[in-house]
C-alpha cells in the first residue's frame, strides 16, 4: 500500500472490477461508482449451489477489493451445506440464514458496512448471466434481483 492509498476501513468500491472469481469459475462484478446509489452493490455468477465450494473463492476476492468481511447473508433454502461460519484468509467469517432471496447475498464489511450482491444462477446461460450482471452494477439501478432475473432470462431452469 503507498501513501496515497486509502486504509482498508475506508475503501470504496473499485471502478471497472469484472473478474473471474478464480480461473474459470465463478464471476464478480462489482458496481462502477463510488455513490453505491443503486439498489444492488455488485453481481456473482456461481458455478454451483454448493456452498463450501463457492463462498471461499468469492470472500477472499470481496477482502482483497473491500477488506476483511466479517458476515454473509444468506437464503439456506438456496444453498447445499450451508455452514454458521467459514474461515477466509485466517479470519473467521459468520454466515447467516435470512430469507433474502436466492437472488440475493448480503456482504457485511466491519460492523455496519453492508453489500448487496446478485446472484445469478449458476444455470444461466452466460448471455443472460452477463447481462444480468451488467443491469445489477449500472450506477443508479433501481431494479430489484428478482426482477433483473425475469428481465434477462437469467432465472429461467435451461430447458432440455
Amino acid at each position: 500500500m503507498t501513501g496515497s492509498d486509502p486504509p482498508p476501513a475506508s475503501r470504496r468500491l473499485p471502478s471497472g472490477v469484472h473478474e473471474a472469481v478464480q480461473p474459470g469459475c465463478a464471476l464478480l462484478r462489482l458496481e462502477t461508482t463510488e455513490s453505491r446509489e443503486g439498489v444492488l452493490d455488485g453481481a456473482w455468477w456461481p458455478q454451483s449451489r454448493d456452498i463450501g465450494a463457492e463462498l471461499p473463492a468469492l470472500l477472499s476476492a470481496l477482502t482483497e477489493y473491500l477488506g476483511p468481511v466479517t458476515r454473509v447473508g444468506l437464503d439456506a433454502a438456496a444453498w447445499e451445506g450451508l455452514p454458521t461460519r467459514i474461515v477466509v484468509e485466517g479470519r473467521v467469517v459468520h454466515v447467516d440464514s435470512f430469507p433474502v432471496g436466492d437472488d440475493t447475498v448480503l456482504i457485511t464489511r466491519g460492523d455496519q458496512d453492508v453489500f448487496s450482491l446478485l446472484v445469478v444462477p449458476p444455470h444461466a446461460t452466460p448471455q443472460a448471466a452477463h447481462a444480468a450482471m451488467a443491469q445489477a452494477v449500472r450506477a443508479g439501478n433501481i431494479t430489484q434481483g428478482e426482477q433483473i432475473l425475469i428481465d434477462t432470462g437469467s432465472g429461467q431452469a435451461p430447458q432440455d
